[in-house]
């Protein structure tokens, strides 16, 4: 057959014996050898129905899955994959594959034990593995054929449809011959102590003894017949046989056909005691033995000064919980006295709005009295002096007594104990104005440049607001003690990035040291110890966070600043 450039070139060598041909006849001779050089590709278009047994392992069978599976159904799907080819596979009794590939309900079974009788009937592809037949008999058995003559007169299993079965009906070794349609069923039945021997494929023989457990049946004698094993069809049906045989090709050159070959055949293939692996292993042990043997003597010669390092750092820990106690002591004594300050404040804010109404009611009279005998004293101060101020002074103070209401709540609500119940919809920037009242002290003492920018209309999500409002604390607080004077600034942003909300808190203090800031979330790490901290802040906020599946990250330069940076996910 030509290839396309063969047919390309045909004018110049054909056409010339054929005289004056027509321009119409040279193109219908074109046209009809492309179509046949191109025929054998058409079946990529097409949906391939390759057939094969239903229990013939390891080559081919239904795995537990209910799902084709073996050494031929991965070899099958492989050459689909390298020529494009749609396939279905369908395993059944391997007698009703034969005949449904001879009806055209099947275009090719993907393995095939060849024979000189079958290639009357049938083409086969190159062989891609080699089927030997083994005799198989129970263990203990007085009856040891060693050879097909030997089963004269003796009761044999066979596979219907299988090479034994027609070898076995075109040469009559005088044996009685049993039918069954799985290598399974006949060595089931001979191990149930019914006939003589059962003759199967060596292979899925071996397999299925182990598989089903039948400890009572062995091969006798050595395997024999040596046969080509690969696809077949129907005589006649050239273009998809050379579809798989040039797939099959394409993965012996490739070596993926022997990696398929190996891992499903190999094992059962490799007799005897691997004594060249048993070597290896036992070199790497000795190699291994020795290492743990010099890691012993190390490790004995490291043990004491780990003692004495572990016990260092025990005495440490033992201060720091007991720091982490008076920690949680301070939390309750601030919940009480937050519930002390609360009554002042409520009276404050009950009786001022009343103070300033009985002065409004009382400025018209003292109005009247200044304009009848001129200027006196109120409070200390002349009255055409306090009457501007009286107002403004009250407003003051009930601004100031609110603002004591506020972050007496705060606190109370931050010394709280709730369960941590993340279905609380929370606004990320309430959070933050809540926090930074809590610390508005801290902040002022620590910074004359603090600023806070919030984005506006940024969705809400779903958490715990009292915890979170936690890790914000911790956060403003750690940035002001980074400081060291009140020159320096930091600023607090909100933001959305992508799918997330962001807070980033921004000092311009002494920064962090890169082999310390992958330790800022270790319990008990600190690196203010000497002035009082306990580790314990940015620990417990990693955790608050993570709780909440968002994500706390640092950035740092010595000597330039830090930006921690809080990821959270929005409910939108």
């Amino acid at each position: 057959m030509m290839n396309i450039a063969e047919v390309l070139s045909a004018p110049k060598t054909l056409f010339t014996r054929q005289g004056r041909q027509s321009r119409a006849a040279k193109g219908l001779v074109l046209v009809g050898m492309l179509l046949f050089a191109v025929a054998p590709r058409l079946w990529a278009a097409q949906t391939v129905r390759v057939g094969g047994d239903h229990n013939y392992p390891p080559y081919e069978f239904i795995n537990n899955n209910g799902e084709p599976d073996g050494y031929n159904t991965e070899l099958t799907l492989a050459i689909a994959e390298v020529m494009g080819m749609d396939v279905t596979i369908e395993l059944g009794h391997w007698d009703v594959m034969r005949r449904k590939l001879e009806a055209g309900e099947l275009d090719t079974l993907q393995g095939m034990v060849f024979s000189t009788e079958r290639e009357q009937q049938y083409a086969f592809s190159p062989p891609h593995a080699l089927i030997h037949q083994s005799i198989f008999a129970r263990k203990g058995s007085a009856e040891r054929a060693q050879t097909l003559a030997s089963l004269a007169g003796k009761e044999v299993i066979v596979q219907k449809g299988g090479i034994m079965h027609d070898f076995l009906i075109k040469n009559d070794v005088g044996a009685q011959l049993f039918f069954v349609d799985t290598h399974a069923a006949a060595l089931r039945l001979l191990s149930s102590g019914k006939h003589d021997f059962a003759l199967v494929a060596n292979l899925p023989g071996l397999y299925l003894g182990r598989e089903l457990e039948l400890s009572n049946i062995e091969p006798v004698g050595k395997p024999f017949g040596a046969l080509p094993y690969g696809y077949s069809v129907v005589k006649g049906d050239t273009d998809l046989l050379a579809q798989f045989s040039e797939g099959l090709a394409i993965l012996k050159n490739t070596g993926r056909q022997q990696e398929i070959y190996d891992k499903w055949l190999g094992p059962l293939e490799t007799s005897g005691l691997p004594w060249k692996k048993i070597g290896q292993v036992t070199l790497w042990a000795t190699l291994l033995l020795l290492l743990v043997l010099g890691g012993i003597v190390i490790w004995n010669r490291m043990l004491t000064r780990q003692v004495s390092k572990r016990t260092e750092e025990l005495r440490l820990q033992q201060q720091q919980l007991i720091q982490a106690d008076k920690m949680t002591s301070l939390g309750i004594l601030v919940s009480g006295v937050a519930h002390e300050i609360n009554n002042p404040s409520s009276l404050l804010l009950l009786n001022l709005p009343v103070v300033k109404e009985v002065f409004q009611d009382a400025e018209e009279i003292l109005e009247r009295h200044y304009e009848a005998h001129g200027d006196f004293d109120l409070g200390g101060l002349p009255y055409s002096r306090m009457r501007d101020e009286i107002n403004p002074m009250i407003d003051d103070m009930l601004v100031g007594t609110n603002r004591i209401r506020r972050i007496v709540d705060d606190l109370r609500d931050f010394a709280r104990q709730t369960p941590s119940d993340l279905s609380e919809r929370v606004d990320l920037n309430d959070v933050i104005s809540t926090a930074i009242r809590l610390v508005d002290n801290t902040i002022r003492q620590s910074s004359d440049h603090f600023s806070v920018s919030y984005t506006p209309g940024l969705p809400a999500f779903l958490g715990n607001a009292q915890r979170i409002e936690q890790v914000v604390i911790n956060l403003i607080v750690n940035a002001c003690q980074a400081l060291k004077d009140s020159t320096q600034a930091i600023s607090v942003c909100t933001y959305q990035h992508g799918k997330y909300l962001c807070l980033e808190v921004t000092d311009e203090g002494h920064g962090i040291d890169p082999d310390d800031i992958q330790r800022l979330s270790d319990p008990f790490f600190t690196t203010r110890r000497e002035e009082g901290g306990t580790g314990l802040g940015l620990s417990v906020s990693n955790s608050i966070v993570q709780e909440h599946g968002g994500v706390l990250t640092y950035e740092s330069v010595v000597g330039q600043g830090t930006t921690a940076r809080l990821l959270l996910t929005p409910i939108d």
